[in-house]
């Protein structure tokens, strides 16, 4: 695999790991986030200040939450991770993230779609 798009593999889950699993949005935005930070999501504000309160405001609402990465993809300045949520007194989420990396291999962009793991299902495969 080409170094680059494998740094920036690396650098994506490094980046979710430190902020959702270990509760560190602010040094997760210091260590990986470029010069800007836009955010897709409509649940959270654009800019690292905001990605860094709505994730210290999950952290306590949420203790223990935890995320497992799937599958990545990386092509280009992309990376895409299909991801497995955990919130501890709500439900699961299977989860579509995409980030856009600049030159320096810094996370600058970041969408998302999230989907409830539902009790049942149709088919006897998983969402993973």
């Amino acid at each position: 695999m080409d170094p680059k798009l494998e740094r920036n593999r690396e650098t994506a889950t490094a980046f979710y790991d430190l902020m959702f699993n270990q509760c560190q949005p602010a040094d997760a935005i210091r260590r990986y986030a470029g010069d800007v930070y836009i955010q897709h999501n409509p649940h959270v504000a654009d800019g690292k200040e905001a990605f860094v309160a709505y994730f210290e405001r999950m952290a306590r609402e949420y203790p223990g939450k935890r995320v497992h990465f799937k599958r990545s993809i990386a092509e280009g300045n992309f990376v895409v991770l299909h991801c497995h949520q955990q919130w501890p007194g709500d439900q699961d989420y299977a989860g579509i993230d995409i980030f856009r990396f600049d030159e320096d291999g810094k996370i600058v962009e970041h969408w998302d779609v999230l989907q409830v793991v539902p009790a049942a299902s149709a088919n006897g495969n998983t969402m993973f």
